[in-house]
């Protein structure tokens, strides 16, 4: 089963980010915590590698309607979105949804899943438009 829902852009990385974070405002999303794991590791571990920075997205409407199905959800809530370099590229990812609705067995977040994929999959789409149009 494929957990994420993924976009290659030909963009930069710096701009990718900034498009994201426009990307998931447009849908109702904010931004919570960032982390920048590459400087993380290098600061913690000496380790160098990619650009790499996980975007913690939440949409209060949708976290509050899945956390009212099931307090333990928020184990699952697809918040993470990761933008990071993949060779000359950079790639866009969140969590599917779906694997919420497949992982806890619960038919009633069925709703909620699809409508929060349906709102990361515009912010996927207007990236890929708009990396088509740069």
């Amino acid at each position: 089963m494929r957990y994420d829902r993924t976009v290659h852009l030909d963009t930069d990385f710096a701009t990718t980010v900034a498009r994201t974070r426009d990307a998931l405002a447009e849908q109702g999303f904010g931004i919570l915590t960032e982390i920048d794991v590459t400087a993380t590791l290098k600061a913690k571990l000496d380790h160098d590698m990619e650009d790499y920075v996980i975007l913690g997205a939440c949409n209060p409407p949708l976290a509050h309607r899945a956390l009212e199905t099931d307090r333990s959800i928020g184990l699952l809530l697809p918040c993470n979105m990761v933008v990071r370099r993949d060779g000359g590229r950079t790639a866009v990812q969140a969590l599917d949804p779906n694997t919420m609705v497949a992982l806890s067995e619960l038919e009633a977040l069925r709703p909620v899943a699809e409508e929060a994929a349906r709102r990361l999959d515009a912010a996927l789409a207007s990236l890929t438009a708009a990396d088509t149009n740069s």
